[in-house]
């Protein structure tokens, strides 16, 4: 069910100062839909739940954002492009706003929850890749939020690729940190976790293995035109460590 109640736990637009009565004012509108969307989701009306969520959240404003790193200040440019793009095919994300840090937790808090519900939503169409977004934008306001961990993990379940199976590890991992001994979620997020591991590493033999065969398919395409092919090629353990190459007829 989409939450009501949380537990306590980047743009590259300028801030701009924006009046606290107003912003006050946009909470108390993004809580009303909130409410309409909790509604909705309790009915199983999913689509209108999800759109009372994220016209809740267009009301928010943005999280402030972060310095960037030493490392994503390098140029790396063609990664930014590409963020770009994939950002452009979800909903505009709200301006970040100068605003006391009080607010801006309360602010952040109601984002969170906002976040987790549009994810839950999410689940319910099988949008798995989406919920998984939604999911971590609510975690980047709170990094500690149970619901959102375990919605993004059993999200990636559902993906099933290497990278989204290992990010799922993670999250259990985590949850598993965070959960009191005494939950009765420990024993789930344990078995859960350890049913995981062997996914995840078939997982990483098939695409691995996917991406060997088109390296070698590649890498023939090139050699034929000298008649030759990788199977003129063979690779064996050096004793070191490492590998040694031979050419063979």
């Amino acid at each position: 069910m989409a939450d009501d109640q949380h537990l306590p736990s980047d743009a590259s637009t300028p801030y701009e100062s924006v009046d606290e009565h107003e912003i006050k004012k946009n909470m108390t509108e993004a809580d009303e839909l909130k409410q309409e969307g909790n509604e909705s989701f309790r009915a199983s009306r999913w689509s209108e739940a999800l759109v009372s969520y994220r016209t809740a959240l267009s009301r928010l404003p943005g999280r402030k954002p972060q310095p960037p790193s030493p490392e994503s200040s390098q140029d790396d440019t063609s990664d930014r492009s590409g963020a770009r793009s994939a950002s452009s095919t979800r909903e505009e994300r709200p301006e970040p706003v100068n605003i006391p840090s009080e607010l801006e937790a309360e602010c952040a808090k109601a984002r969170a929850v906002l976040n987790a519900n549009i994810g839950a939503c999410l689940v319910k169409l099988s949008d798995y890749s989406g919920a998984v977004e939604s999911c971590t934008q609510s975690l980047l306001d709170d990094p500690h939020y149970i619901k959102a961990l375990q919605r993004r993990a059993a999200s990636n379940e559902h993906l099933g690729t290497w990278s989204s199976l290992t990010q799922a590890q993670e999250d259990y991992k985590s949850l598993l940190e965070l959960l009191p001994p005494t939950s009765p979620q420990v024993a789930q997020t344990k078995r859960s976790l350890q049913l995981l591991e062997p996914r995840q590493q078939a997982a990483q033999k098939k695409e691995m293995a996917e991406m060997t065969g088109k390296l070698k398919n590649l890498g023939n395409s090139i050699l034929g035109n000298f008649g030759l092919s990788t199977d003129n090629f063979k690779f064996e353990p050096n004793g070191q460590g490492g590998y040694s190459m031979n050419f063979v007829r």
